[in-house]
């Protein structure tokens, strides 16, 4: 496929020759715009069908953002614990969050038995660093005995280092619910039979005779109800969104075949997430190459070396791996917030907007936009409980944030090397 979905991504090189959309030619009036043609877009778009008229425009292609280029894995619950929700939001709206995310997770799991994406069950958090078995014990027994989750399991040191192939962490957690997926090949099935227009770009939206009006350079989108999607490529469009929500850039690499190292490695078929603040994420792809991320910028454009910069992670985490070749290596752009919940809400009348999932938008995203499109028809429930979780704006203003914002990234980075 074509290099929109960044150069070198194993996802575009394994997944089926993606369908064309044509772009917007001309003006056309619906009942529902939908910017953005990834997870969340393209949930809100499917909900919507048969139900109103909608339109999806993409200013590449059909998940060329986020969506076709994350590390693929399925984290149960939200972002934050339960335990920090319940000091944070109180223990009823914490609860209500954690049934959303179940519904988010079963709605997700229908995508994956409907549509051939390379589903396997199976999430692994590694602790990095010594201690923190006692935290995760008190997790695993909050979330069975309060929440009615009993599919955490701690994992010790030595089995962790049996079931990894690797003796760098000091045990962890099994999360039975989780799991990883080919994101690509979902968000191209989940695209079957709708209405979208690639490259064609909303560069704005305003209102006309109690209308919305969405301008591109190719027309015009006129409809009663617009949803805004889009994560860390959020543009002007999405007002207020844009100061609680940034951009940061992560990095993935996929080595050649493994061989009979594959069987020596993550033998479960596991996704695996560690416990650094820039998370290690890997796991085993169908045809037995290790999918590796690690590694992240703060900056506009990406590292002209990233399988060198990945590669430094990956043989920390497998000395044995350190010379295999890599295949393919590209970046991503997330949208990340203060808070790490995702911004959720109303904009204006009638204005929707979903983005900032840091990291949690795999699960969440088609979910979110189920819940976008439920608001459009009248049922704003979801929408107005994800509303609710804070997600306070960068500080810094217009001219500081992001010097800032780099600034506690960074430190935050270099307290995984203490």
């Amino acid at each position: 496929m074509s290099d929109v979905y960044g150069q070198g991504n194993w996802y575009a090189a394994s997944a089926s020759q993606a369908p064309e959309f044509p772009p917007l030619a001309g003006d056309v009036s619906v009942d529902v715009c939908v910017v953005g043609a990834g997870f969340t877009g393209l949930g809100a778009a499917m909900a919507l069908a048969g139900r109103a008229n909608v339109v999806v425009l993409e200013a590449g292609r059909v998940g060329c953002a986020a969506t076709g280029r994350n590390g693929g894995q399925l984290h149960t619950g939200q972002r934050r614990d339960q335990a920090w929700l319940e000091k944070v939001v109180g223990r009823d709206d914490a609860l209500a969050l954690w049934r959303l995310a179940e519904d988010a997770r079963a709605h997700f799991r229908t995508l994956t038995d409907t549509i051939d994406c390379d589903w396997r069950p199976g999430m692994i958090h590694a602790r990095h660093k010594p201690g923190g078995e006692a935290e995760d014990a008190a997790h695993i027994a909050l979330m069975a005995e309060r929440y009615g989750y009993d599919q955490l399991a701690l994992i010790d040191e030595a089995d962790l280092a049996a079931e990894l192939g690797t003796n760098v962490y000091h045990g962890g957690m099994i999360d039975r619910g989780g799991g990883h997926v080919h994101p690509l090949k979902l968000a191209l099935g989940m695209a079957r039979g709708l209405t979208i227009h690639e490259n064609t770009r909303a560069e704005r939206w305003g209102r006309e005779d109690g209308k919305i009006v969405v301008e591109t350079v190719q027309g015009r989108v006129i409809c009663d109800q617009l949803i805004l999607s889009g994560d860390g490529s959020l543009n002007a469009m999405a007002g207020p969104a844009r100061a609680r929500v940034m951009p940061i850039n992560n990095f993935i690499a996929v080595t050649a075949p493994l061989g009979g190292l594959a069987d020596e490695i993550i033998r479960s078929g596991a996704a695996v997430s560690d416990s650094r603040f820039v998370v290690n994420y890997f796991r085993k792809t169908p045809d037995g190459r290790l999918l590796f991320g690690g590694g992240e910028n703060y900056r506009p454009g990406f590292p002209s070396d990233i399988a060198g910069m990945v590669r430094k992670n990956l043989a920390k985490v497998y000395p044995q791996l350190a010379d295999i070749p890599i295949t393919h290596a590209w970046g991503g752009t997330l949208g990340i917030t203060m808070s790490r919940m995702p911004f959720v809400g109303e904009i204006a009348s009638n204005v929707r907007v979903a983005s900032g999932y840091s990291g949690q938008g795999v699960m969440l995203a088609p979910y979110v936009g189920k819940l976008l499109a439920q608001a459009a028809l009248g049922d704003t429930a979801g929408v107005d409980l994800l509303s609710r979780a804070p997600t306070p704006s960068f500080p810094g203003g217009r001219l500081l944030r992001w010097p800032l914002t780099v600034a506690g990234l960074t430190w935050y980075a270099l307290r995984d090397r203490l």
